[in-house]
């Protein structure tokens, strides 16, 4: 026989909510939170599909456009929406390279255009592109001319690379860095932060002192010297990996102490003793009791240390002791930013940059809002 419980009549108040819906509630009040959020969505969705959303292949060349500035858009009736065409000159005297006008290069843009061939994942193969030149509308088109009509959004790098395609392709890598790595410091940092704090005594004391020796030695140069420890002949998979591991055996210890300490607050409360007498085990106590009581901390923590994963990741590439070419992420396209003089002449390099602060600043904001909605009873 099941027994339906009296509902009341009407909207649910704030007090009818269990803590769940009012940490959703609150969250969703927090509106920068929830835009940084919807940002974060489309970063990792332009990551999954990043072969679909750039316009050119990551390792494709154009010669005829090395350091091309970013294009203008244009629009008239005869081509509709175009980007402006460029002709690349070389100064007689000083030999420098330089872009003028060139109208007849003008390349009408379209979207879900067809372009370079890849597969999905690996797996499905199409040729379709989110945006990008429309060959179908240029009149006369001869294979080869898709050399002349190009459109570099963020401008092209020393082989003639379209910037943007590298940066959405290389975001797979960047973005997926950081998860990983998050992943990995959660299971460390929980498993033996609970440890710690659950049995206490010498284990406690042991699991504590080794936590400080690691942060006691300075993070970047752990960080160099361990990257700089993997194998120059590895593959990118092993040295992503590699790298990695590396980012999450230095960060699982603030996560660690978190975790330590809230243990420690309620392992001696009624539902844990009662439990314990019942004769739950002690993993079961410590794992489906314990800390699923202080989960929404432990999302804000995560949430928080993900930034840094990707700042570590960025850091060691630009310095050539993390992931190297032909890998493409953000780090390993700022290697050339490495020559001033580049950067002076072309600060179109420096667009993965801008991409880095956005993504940093989105996982910032997020953090904050989680961290506002982790207690939802502290103020109404």
């Amino acid at each position: 026989m099941r027994i339906r419980l009296f509902t009341p009549p009407g909207p649910l108040t704030y007090d009818m909510l269990n803590q769940r819906q009012l940490t959703l509630l609150k969250f969703r009040r927090h509106k920068l939170a929830v835009a940084a959020a919807f940002l974060l969505a489309g970063l990792y969705i332009m990551a999954l599909f990043s072969p679909f959303f750039a316009p050119y292949g990551k390792y494709e060349r154009n010669l005829d456009y090395i350091y091309c500035p970013p294009q203008k858009l244009g629009f008239d009736r005869e081509t509709g929406l175009h980007a402006k065409g460029l002709r690349r000159m070389v100064d007689p005297v000083t030999l420098n390279s330089y872009y003028e006008d060139a109208p007849e290069n003008n390349a009408p843009l379209g979207f879900f255009v067809r372009g370079v061939p890849y597969r999905l994942w690996g797996i499905f193969p199409t040729d379709r592109h989110l945006f990008g030149v429309d060959t179908g509308r240029i009149p006369d088109f001869k294979p080869g001319d898709e050399k002349r009509f190009v459109y570099y959004m963020a401008g092209a790098d020393k082989f003639g690379c379209d910037i943007w395609s590298r940066i959405v392709q290389g975001s797979t890598i960047s973005l997926s860095v950081g998860l990983v790595g998050v992943f990995l410091s959660f299971v460390l940092g929980v498993v033996i932060g609970g440890i710690s704090g659950y049995c206490g005594g010498v284990t406690d004391t042991a699991i504590q002192r080794v936590i400080e020796i690691i942060n006691s030695f300075p993070q970047l140069p752990m960080w160099l010297a361990l990257a700089a420890a993997v194998p120059a002949d590895w593959s990118p998979l092993e040295t992503y990996f590699a790298i990695t591991v590396t980012l999450s055996l230095l960060s699982w210890t603030g996560l660690a102490r978190v975790v330590r300490g809230k243990i420690l607050s309620l392992r001696e409360e009624d539902y844990a003793v009662a439990a314990r007498l019942l004769g739950a085990g002690h993993g079961r106590i410590l794992f489906r009791h314990l800390l699923p009581a202080f989960a929404s901390h432990i999302i804000v923590t995560l949430t928080l240390t993900v930034p840094g994963m990707i700042l570590g990741e960025t850091s060691l590439s630009f310095l050539g002791l993390g992931l190297r070419p032909p890998v493409v992420s953000w780090g390993v396209m700022l290697q050339e930013c490495m020559n001033v003089k580049a950067v002076i002449d072309y600060p179109w390099l420096l667009s993965p940059v801008l991409m880095l602060v956005f993504a940093v600043l989105c996982f910032n904001f997020v953090g904050d809002g989680l961290r506002d909605a982790a207690d939802p009873y502290a103020s109404k």
